[in-house]
């Protein structure tokens, strides 16, 4: 009967090693999609954090990539504790998912609550500083803002009229421009003086709600990512846990 119960509990462990090398193969697979995410968000999807008063979209795009190396590294980490069967890599296992865990909750949390603190934000800010900033600082915000009007064919925060407030089209180094040439349907120099809507793009809402809709479909996949892949994690845990108490105590 003894006999019996060993070798059931070995079948049991073999079972459980097996399971556990496959969601960390799996896992190390998601760690490579949450790190490439984080890297997109940096890389294609960052062109517009000058416009943005506060710097939480890009901290999540950090955390993504900082989680996505550590979960890749733990994958690796988990595949040797498994079939070592070593209970004290088993422990640093455990604390590492739990570790990148919190980090992809924290991630998620982050993105769903600036995806509802985002509207306010653009309506408090974005006027004023595309106005006040413009062609202060070409390589940040006047970049950004001649990439916006141009990718999403808009022009002004609320409207073309939001212009008329600029420090710069006030001032003689406008030379005559009622809007920024990127306003222009199509650019070429001083294409800013005739602001008529045949000339420049007069879109409903402005570039604020284009603007708002980029940003927000942006933290949806960051939010998902996060929780998506936080809630797998769940069964690594339970399964690293049913392991470490089915292997027997090591000796020294």
């Amino acid at each position: 009967m003894g006999e019996f119960n060993e070798k059931r509990e070995t079948c049991g462990t073999i079972c459980l090693k097996y399971l556990l090398f496959t969601f960390n193969c799996c896992f190390w697979l998601a760690g490579l999609a949450v790190m490439a995410v984080g890297i997109w968000t940096l890389a294609f999807k960052s062109n517009y954090i000058s416009l943005l008063s506060s710097s939480t979209y890009l901290a999540t795009a950090y955390i993504l990539v900082v989680a996505g190396v550590v979960v890749m590294v733990t994958g690796v980490l988990g595949c040797c504790a498994t079939f070592k069967e070593r209970r004290n890599l088993l422990r640093l296992y455990f604390i590492l998912l739990l570790i990148i865990f919190l980090l992809e909750v924290i991630a998620g949390v982050l993105a769903y609550v600036y995806y509802q603190q985002l509207s306010t934000e653009l309506k408090e800010n974005l006027k004023s500083t595309m106005t006040e900033k413009y062609q202060k600082d070409p390589n940040g915000v006047t970049a950004a803002v001649d990439m916006l009007q141009q990718e999403f064919h808009c022009c002004g925060s609320n409207s073309s009229k939001d212009w008329q407030d600029s420090k710069w089209i006030q001032s003689p180094a406008a030379e005559g421009r009622l809007v920024p040439d990127s306003c222009c349907k199509t650019v070429v120099k001083w294409c800013g003086r005739r602001d008529h809507a045949s000339n420049i793009y007069k879109v409903e809402g402005g570039c604020i709600t284009k603007l708002e809709t980029f940003i927000q479909d942006h933290l949806r996949i960051i939010g998902a990512v996060g929780i998506g892949i936080a809630c797998v994690q769940v069964f690594g845990m339970i399964f690293t846990c049913c392991l470490y108490k089915s292997l027997k105590l090591e000796h020294y």
